[in-house]
């Protein structure tokens, strides 16, 4: 379920997050869905222009850190200000690279070539300790 946090003082503030288990890869569609229904009934159009970007990108980095990591992994998007910012944090502390796919691969390899393209920031930031890192992006509304 989404939990969205208080919102008082903030009214053009949106929250989900989701944790997704290891094994569970029919959760990138529901945290997909979740995102969906977050910019939508949430955020009125300001981010409706974003939102198949979004949920391209969202499903990319969920499916990346349940496919490349031994544990599951907590997702989160915040929308604030005309601004969506999506975490994916996994317990893994071996950082991704985008790396240029051969013809052979297939569709295999792209994600973050996806995110690297489409987001208007990415990155990755690692944990203290080693006890994983979160892969993020931001979508800005069009002014």
């Amino acid at each position: 379920m989404p939990r969205e946090p208080s919102t008082a003082g903030e009214p053009d503030r949106a929250e989900l997050a989701r944790s997704v288990r290891r094994t569970d890869l029919k959760a990138v569609g529901e945290v997909r869905r979740a995102l969906r229904e977050l910019l939508r009934h949430r955020c009125r159009g300001e981010m409706a222009e974003v939102a198949d970007v979004a949920e391209l990108l969202i499903t990319e980095l969920v499916t990346n850190a349940l496919v490349h990591t031994e544990q599951g992994a907590e997702v989160s998007a915040t929308v604030r200000a005309g601004r969506l910012r999506v975490e994916v944090r996994d317990h893994t502390a071996r950082l991704p690279r985008p790396y240029v796919p051969s013809a052979d691969d297939g569709t295999h390899g792209r994600g973050l070539l996806l995110v690297q393209a489409l987001a208007d920031a990415w990155g990755v930031d690692p944990l203290a300790m080693g006890r994983g890192k979160v892969v993020w992006f931001e979508l800005q509304a069009a002014a």
